[in-house]
């Protein structure tokens, strides 16, 4: 494994307390940052380009970066391994989270349903309702035009009665009226029998000798 080519201050190498941004972003500057050459690439490193100019040989060097020791190679491999495992459980508790959010949405989505279901058998209850107390004003509009056909018959049937009363109170003073006539004309019957009776009676006599 190549080390990075960069040198870590001592306060930097040897915290432990660094905040989790921090740890993050030293982890991708150890990561991205250009391994050192080993091997026969460092005295080419160190050698000066044969198409560089003597002036600018004198004005630039190469810089040399003294490889790490074992122990700061140790704590940077713990602080790297350290990193690792806090982004591997940063992983697994964003995928909990996901997967718990998705859950709920789920749940969510079905209580949404529920409700919606719900809501609309509320409805159909509520036109069914509407529909009942249009037909119970129908027939309370049906009940009153009868009612009033029936006191409209009734006040008829009122007055036919006060005249059928009118008219056989006066066949009554009729009858009476014939009643009294008849009556008089007895009594004027039995008067010219009595007359007659006794206007025949000296023809009836036979004389005396």
């Amino acid at each position: 494994m190549s080390e990075p080519a960069r040198t870590i201050p001592p306060h930097e190498a040897g915290s432990r307390a660094a905040p989790g941004p921090l740890r993050d972003w030293l982890a991708t500057m150890k990561t991205h940052s250009p391994a050192e050459p080993r091997g026969d690439a460092r005295p080419q490193e160190a050698q000066p380009d044969a198409r560089t100019p003597r002036g600018a040989e004198a004005a630039w060097s190469p810089r040399l970066v003294s490889p790490p020791d074992g122990s700061q190679a140790a704590s940077e491999d713990a602080d790297v391994s350290e990193l690792m495992a806090e982004n591997l459980m940063l992983k697994a508790k964003l995928r909990l989270e996901a997967d718990r959010q998705d859950e709920l949405q789920a749940i969510l989505a079905e209580e949404i349903r529920t409700l919606r279901e719900h809501i609309r058998e509320e409805i159909g209850s509520i036109e069914d309702l509407r529909a009942e107390q249009e037909e119970v004003r129908a027939e309370r509009e049906e009940f009153r035009s009868e009612r009033e056909r029936f006191r409209q018959e009734r006040e008829h049937m009122r007055i036919e009665r006060d005249r059928a009363v009118a008219e056989r109170d006066a066949l009554r003073a009729e009858r009476h009226a014939i009643a009294a006539e008849r009556d008089a004309l007895r009594e004027e019957r039995d008067l010219w029998r009595a007359r007659t009776e006794a206007l025949a009676q000296p023809l009836f006599q036979s004389p005396k000798r």
